[in-house]
């Protein structure tokens, strides 16, 4: 066997939808300074895998063109702090839907106690997104009440776990009956319906939220803004309902409201090894702990990446969508 080739996943014909996932034999990578080679055991599936699969969101420069933004594995060749045979998940810029990838050292983490590879694979890219919006963007407190949609994706289910360990109160909002009952099962104070109900009277009836994590925007925003307290934060992270929303300029005054967003994957080497540091010393604890767990809801072998899109799309998963790419 030709140790210097891997199995990947390479989207034919550059774009396409989930049919277009073909597995490609391609060169497997070699690491630079600073980096380490991962024997890929699981890799996270993301929404913005699906984007770029389109052709809607193109890595960043340096990162490899394949998908793939999480891993877990073992490392083959070590650097910084990390030795061969280490067990780490790790946040990419692409390349994980793979045999083998390289990983900046800084942005690698250690395996909790207790997890499988699997488990450990649907950590990075939804804890780093929450750290960063949930934490420090929207700068949840102990006490404070956090409102997220989408109770049951990877994010949301991230976010209930993750603001219930800091001592924060979850609303959760959720499509269906049968999600809302799954968000309070996972931690959420209250789930509400959006399908059945109108999320921003019951939220205000339930006295307000402090921060909103919003996947959604469109009609959303109104309605967030109406619920939200004074001094509260409003975080973009997605606009998968509309992409412009209506910003009423004296309602924002009077709440003394905070609108704000990221995105994740286009931040800096060293801003993502910071905030790696951040989640170590913080969320880790939680993890260790027993107040927080990764939620896997289906498993697919690397080569069957296209029916893992296909699922992500249906959009009736509960927590994370994961590839097995080594057994």
């Amino acid at each position: 066997m030709d140790q210097t080739m891997m199995t990947a996943i390479a989207v034919e014909g550059g774009r396409g939808g989930p049919e277009a996932l073909k597995p490609a034999s391609l060169p497997r990578p070699e690491p630079r300074e600073g980096e380490i080679l991962v024997r890929v055991a699981a890799a996270g599936v993301n929404r913005p895998d699906l984007l770029q699969r389109m052709g809607g969101y193109p890595p960043p420069p340096g990162a490899p063109d394949t998908l793939g933004l999480e891993i877990a594995g073992e490392v083959v060749r070590g650097a910084g702090r990390w030795r061969a045979g280490d067990r780490v998940c790790a946040l990419l810029g692409g390349g994980g839907y793979a045999e083998y990838a390289v990983v900046d050292a800084r942005h690698a983490l250690p395996v909790p106690d207790g997890l499988t590879l699997t488990e450990a694979a649907g950590l990075p890219e939804t804890v780093f997104t929450v750290w960063a919006n949930v934490f420090e963007h929207g700068a949840l407190q102990a006490g404070e009440t956090l409102l997220v949609h989408g109770a049951t994706s990877g994010i949301g289910v991230t976010a209930i776990q993750m603001a219930r360990a800091a001592g924060a109160r979850v609303i959760a909002t959720a499509r269906g009956a049968a999600k809302a009952a799954r968000a309070v099962e996972l931690g959420a104070d209250i789930a509400i319906d959006a399908t059945a109900e109108d999320f921003g009277a019951r939220v205000k009836d339930e006295g307000g939220a402090d921060v909103v994590l919003d996947m959604v925007g469109g009609d959303y925003f109104g309605r967030e803004l109406d619920a939200l307290r004074t001094g509260g934060r409003i975080v973009f992270i997605a606009s998968l309902g509309g992409g412009e929303v209506a910003l009423p300029i004296f309602r924002l005054m009077q709440k003394r409201a905070v609108v704000t967003g990221s995105t994740l994957r286009p931040r800096s080497a060293d801003e993502k090894a910071r905030l790696a540091a951040a989640i170590e010393a913080r969320v880790w604890p939680w993890i260790a702990s027993g107040l927080f767990r990764p939620v896997v809801d289906r498993i697919f072998p690397l080569d069957r990446a296209c029916d893992a899109h296909a699922a992500l799309e249906a959009g009736d998963h509960v927590g994370k969508i994961v590839l097995e790419c080594h057994g």
